[in-house]
């Protein structure tokens, strides 16, 4: 008897939990993209892990989701950019023209990005330089509790396919920049700390960001 009972409490919280997850509307996430800042074939882009074409993923996400970090405070590896300013990141302008990117210097370079208070991420969309056709190397993305990337640091993408950014091997794909940045599926991660690392491109040794958005709740 009291077997019964307790396999009938169970079943009980059971479907309480699976009605709170049917009862949370999900939505399909639609991007607002920037226009195109260049058309035909791109030029010959030599990369040996290249994603051949730019396809956004369908991600659900639950109704009333918000680019948590728009405005939010920007920080970098490099605290004098070549060109522009660590705030363009997050400030709502995605179209890549003059005055709307930061340039930072070469190699390894990180920008991070703090969303205030710990959020549950279910999708991150960037946009590096796409005026014209180019790959960027060892684009990681990671989300963690605290600054300083120590506590529950998670991965959410990886394609850095011979540690040559010291972050392990990675077996995401490189991509070519366009207008529809990339947009990646968080799974619904916590953290409050993001960072995005690149090391130069096929177009040159520099790093380039222009937006981060960043879809949680």
């Amino acid at each position: 008897m009291k077997h019964q009972l307790k396999m009938v409490a169970v079943a009980g919280i059971a479907a309480v939990i699976a009605g709170s997850v049917v009862a949370e509307e999900m939505e399909k996430l639609e991007l607002e993209l920037p226009k195109p800042l260049f058309a035909g074939t791109p030029k010959q882009i030599r990369t040996k892990n290249l994603e051949r074409e730019a396809v956004i993923p369908e991600i659900m996400i639950p109704k009333g989701t918000a680019n948590v970090a728009a405005e939010k405070t920007v920080t970098g590896s490099d605290d004098f950019p070549v060109i522009g300013e660590l705030e363009y990141i997050t400030d709502g302008d995605k179209d890549g023209a003059d005055g709307s990117y930061v340039e930072l210097g070469p190699g390894v370079q990180w920008v991070q990005i703090d969303l205030g208070a710990q959020k549950e991420i279910f999708a991150i969309a960037l946009w590096h330089y796409h005026a014209q056709a180019r790959a960027y190397r060892d684009v990681i993305v990671q989300v963690a509790d605290d600054a300083d990337f120590v506590t529950n640091v998670q991965t959410v993408v990886n394609n850095d396919p011979d540690n040559s950014a010291g972050l392990g091997e990675g077996k995401d794909k490189e991509y070519i920049e366009t207008y529809k940045g990339k947009l990646l599926d968080a799974k619904g991660i916590k953290g409050r700390y993001l960072r995005l690392y690149s090391n130069g491109s096929t177009g040159s040794d520099m790093n380039h960001y222009i937006e981060v958005e960043v879809f949680g709740k």
